[in-house]
């Protein structure tokens, strides 16, 4: 007989960095309202776990981050002009976002780290599991990787990390997994977790990228979690605790991923993220494609 497990309901996007890689773009505005194309970074973000069914959705937010909050609610001011111009095709666009989820919010009062900022929405979780979205990471709706895991944390219980494979001279900027195989081909059985680890000492190539779905015992042990690597309170550090003792909150596997990751962390891949997006808009990609190719062909060459 197949064990039941609770469904899952309720989404955590942590949203308190300085995102000082950034500035000074970022002086004042948070970096999660960085356009990719002509949508906030953030909006990907909320869309990914509306779509894998999960429309409660708290954000761990702090100073200077009142535009996350605007951005999801009404504009009434915005929406009025737009009706009055008759332009129905903007309006829907401005109306979307604060109509996508219920939306939540709590203030990271220090900026303790990833596992002190998923603390924070413990009283909202409560004794449920829960999905935890990391903003840099933009998945591509077209490889529904978060579905996937709330589906193999149905089927297994405990807690499930999004996985991908990277060039092992990499994954020191990687919390890494060790693993081994399980029945299915894309989900591993995660034997161990260190953060950040040299490349000499890291146990496989599979990094742990920004989706995860976690057992509420990871809560507790947050509690008791001293600061890690980075003076900071780290999540892996809890997670590695559940590996380690199965009976505190259910195994941990991995979900391994090989569709579109767009990465919107550091300045370079957020600008492949934009020319990659914009390539593929109906609206805009066959003209921005043409001049693209013309650029590098006879612009770059040239110059």
């Amino acid at each position: 007989m197949t064990e039941s497990h609770p469904t899952i309901t309720k989404a955590v996007i942590p949203a308190a960095g300085l995102g000082t890689r950034f500035l000074p773009a970022t002086k004042a505005t948070p970096k999660e309202m960085l356009p990719v194309v002509d949508k906030p970074a953030i909006q990907y973000v909320v869309e990914e776990a509306v779509a894998a069914g999960l429309s409660d959705v708290l954000m761990v937010t702090g100073r200077n981050k009142r535009p996350l909050e605007d951005h999801f609610d009404r504009n009434y001011e915005l929406e009025s002009a737009l009706t009055k111009k008759g332009d129905a095709t903007r309006l829907a666009k401005v109306q979307e976002s604060s109509d996508l989820a219920t939306m939540h919010y709590v203030r990271q009062g220090d900026p303790r780290g990833l596992g002190h900022a998923v603390l924070c929405a413990e009283p909202h979780v409560g004794d449920e599991p829960f999905a935890v979205l990391l903003g840099d990471d933009l998945i591509d709706p077209r490889d529904p990787l978060l579905q996937r895991m709330v589906e193999v944390q149905a089927q297994q219980g405990g807690s499930v990390i999004a996985l991908m494979e990277v060039d092992p001279a990499q994954i020191h900027l990687y919390g890494c997994a060790a693993v081994e195989p399980t029945g299915d081909g894309d989900v591993v059985k995660v034997t161990g977790l260190v953060e950040k680890p040299d490349p000499s000492d890291a146990p496989s190539n599979y990094a742990i990228i920004g989706r995860y779905v976690l057992d509420p015992a990871v809560f507790g042990i947050l509690r008791r979690t001293e600061p890690g690597r980075g003076g900071e309170i780290q999540l892996t550090d809890a997670l590695q605790q559940l590996v380690a003792d199965e009976k505190a909150g259910g195994p941990v596997h991995g979900v391994v991923f090989k569709g579109r990751r767009y990465d919107t962390g550091d300045r370079s891949d957020y600008l492949r993220a934009i020319v990659r997006l914009a390539c593929e808009r109906e609206d805009l990609g066959p003209e921005f494609r043409s001049w693209l190719q013309r650029y590098v062909t006879e612009e770059m060459q040239g110059s």
